[in-house]
């Protein structure tokens, strides 16, 4: 497991072209601990972050994690760039194969 909030590793992107993303995978132990969830402002939620990946580009780093609450399982998207600001975004697993769709139709125009 990480924590998006940790400071970026070494500053540069692995395997030595700064221009290209580098995709980490961090599985969760067998048995996962319970972290407190981000989200909701409930302040007593907990989540089991199931997998984990890491996305290393040039001036920012993406995480994408997959937990398991109460409620059921669910993404949490969270992107930190250079100088530290983050942005996160959760949704449900059953609205994955919508994002899916999203990014391959907007592949197209890239």
């Amino acid at each position: 497991m990480f924590d998006p909030m940790s400071d970026l590793a070494s500053g540069g992107s692995i395997g030595g072209d700064d221009d290209a993303p580098v995709i980490t995978e961090d599985s969760a132990p067998a048995a996962p601990t319970p972290r407190q969830s981000s989200g909701g402002g409930s302040g007593g939620k907990f989540a089991d972050e199931l997998h984990s990946i890491a996305i290393h580009a040039r001036q920012r780093t993406f995480y994408i994690d997959l937990k398991e609450s109460t409620n059921g399982k669910f993404f949490k998207v969270s992107e930190k760039s250079r100088n530290g600001q983050k942005t996160t975004i959760m949704f449900d697993s059953e609205d994955l194969e919508p994002f899916i769709k999203a990014l391959e139709e907007m592949r197209q125009y890239v």
